[in-house]
C-alpha cells in the first residue's frame, strides 16, 4: 500500500488539502515529526472539511519511527527541488512511502545525501519557479504512484 509522509508541516491548509487527497485515494497520512500548528487547527480541519474521519492517520517521533511501523519491503521515496531525476522515471511499487519535507525548507540535506538514489523531483518548466505548493506536489507525485501501480 503507497504512503504519504509529511515531514514537520509548517501550513494547516496544506495538511488539510492532503488529508483529503490521502482520504479520495485511500492512502495512509504518516505525520512525522513536529508540525508547525497542532493537527485539530481550525484551518487543518477547515481544508480537510468532514473527510478528517476517512483518513488514516498515523504519528511518528521521526523517520526511524516511521520505518520501523512499515512493512520491510517498503521503500522512502524523497522529494526534493535539489534532485534532478523526474517523479515519472521513478518505478513506483505499492510499498512505497512518499516523503515530502517542510513548505519552507524541504528535507534536510544529510538526509537527501545519505539517499539520494531515492530522490527524485518535479520538473518545472519554467527555471525561475523553484516549486509547487506541497498539497499540489503531493497529488502529482501520488497519482503518478497510483497510475504505475494501477491501483486505479
Amino acid at each position: 500500500m503507497l504512503r504519504v509522509a509529511l515531514v514537520e508541516p509548517e501550513i494547516p491548509p496544506n495538511t488539510g488539502n492532503v488529508a483529503r487527497l490521502c482520504a479520495a485515494t485511500r492512502v495512509p497520512l504518516h505525520i512525522v515529526g513536529q508540525a508547525g500548528f497542532r493537527l485539530d487547527a481550525r484551518a487543518a480541519r477547515r481544508a480537510g472539511l468532514d473527510y478528517w474521519p476517512e483518513v488514516e492517520l498515523h504519528r511518528h517521533r521521526d523517520l526511524a519511527e516511521l520505518r520501523s511501523s512499515l512493512a520491510p519491503d517498503a521503500r522512502f521515496v524523497y522529494l526534493t527541488t535539489k534532485a534532478t531525476r523526474p517523479h515519472t522515471d521513478w518505478r513506483f511499487t505499492a510499498a512505497d512511502c512518499l516523503v515530502f519535507g517542510r513548505e519552507t525548507a524541504g528535507l534536510p540535506e544529510e538526509l537527501l545525501r545519505e539517499n539520494w538514489p531515492n530522490c527524485v523531483t518535479i520538473p518545472m518548466l519554467n527555471p525561475r519557479v523553484r516549486s509547487l505548493n506541497l498539497a499540489n506536489s503531493v497529488a502529482v507525485v501520488l497519482y503518478e504512484a497510483l497510475r504505475q501501480t494501477r491501483a486505479f
